[in-house]
């Protein structure tokens, strides 16, 4: 198993958490019923379960990875933008709205356009740790090359340096997780420790030590009222949650994702960087057939590299 097919395996995972966190927002169920039917274990029975913004984007980022090997910031800035048209109605946000636009008519605009974003602070938000996990398991061989990868990739769409490191800790995860594909998972709290450790200091790292530092026992609504759930759609609001319920659930993707559901919140978004996660070490093999036939399919040429 190569660590291209860990990526791939990453972006099915990212997909499917995607769609999946997507089916327990409100305007499909109300929030209570929602966690009822999470807590049960009851599949969302509609189809299909349409991918987000959360996809269309880490699509950009795997292209990019499968042509040049690198981020290459001028091409993935244009893979995000034709992404953006081809469908502006995945649940973008604010701020991509008025960046991706922009890009499409020229790429190299990212530097000063991305900069200019909420008041000329950058966006802190957690789009840029979202679509990461594919570029983690892609680059798990070399965990300093799988940071700085990551903050290329983050910085063409999120310059501020809390969304910048929501990436690299999802990248991170990502990666350690890959390398222990075929042997035993790491152990959660570890795992947590070494990502937090690797990540710029802030926000996003402070929550990743909290969570490290969680009991055994603490349960995910619990969990995401300590670390946050994305409400605030914030990488420091979304990064330490996803990866605790990723941490603990290494072998087992399906897990994972009822965990991290649990939590409600941006769930869409922390479904798919668990997914990402924990798929670059198990891939989908262990995904309910009935789960996969109503996640909405990836482009075929993502089977064709």
């Amino acid at each position: 198993m190569t660590a291209a097919d860990a990526a791939r395996d990453a972006l099915e995972g990212l997909a499917l958490g995607d769609a999946f966190g997507e089916r327990w927002f409100p305007r499909f169920r109300p929030a209570e019923e929602a966690l009822e039917q999470i807590r049960d274990r009851r599949t969302p029975a509609e189809s299909p379960w349409r991918w987000t913004d959360d996809t269309a984007m880490a699509l950009a980022v795997h292209r990019v990875l499968t042509l040049h090997d690198a981020v290459h910031q001028e091409q993935l800035a244009e893979a995000f933008a034709a992404g953006y048209l081809d469908d502006p109605h995945r649940g973008y946000g604010y701020g991509m709205h008025r960046l991706l636009p922009r890009l499409a008519a020229d790429p190299s605009a990212w530097r000063t356009e991305a900069r200019q974003l909420f008041g000329g602070e950058g966006s802190l938000g957690n789009g840029a740790a979202m679509r990461v996990a594919p570029l983690g398991a892609w680059f798990c061989a070399d965990l300093d090359e799988v940071a700085e990868q990551a903050a290329f990739s983050a910085e063409v769409t999120h310059t501020h340096p809390e969304g910048i490191a929501g990436a690299v800790a999802v990248a991170l995860a990502a990666a350690l997780a890959a390398r222990s594909r075929g042997g035993a998972a790491p152990d959660g709290p570890e795992l947590l420790a070494e990502v937090a450790g690797r990540t710029p200091a802030g926000a996003v790292r402070d929550g990743l030590r909290r969570a490290a530092a969680l009991p055994a026992d603490t349960g995910p609504r619990h969990a995401a009222e300590l670390l946050g759930n994305g409400e605030r759609i914030r990488a420091s609001d979304t990064v330490p949650f996803a990866l605790w319920s990723a941490a603990h659930h290494l072998d087992s993707l399906t897990d994972a994702l009822w965990t991290t559901a649990e939590g409600l919140g941006d769930v869409d978004t922390t479904c798919a960087i668990v997914g990402g996660t924990v798929a670059a070490r198990t891939g989908s093999a262990a995904v309910p057939s009935a789960w996969t036939l109503r996640r909405e399919p990836l482009p075929d040429w993502v089977h064709a590299t």
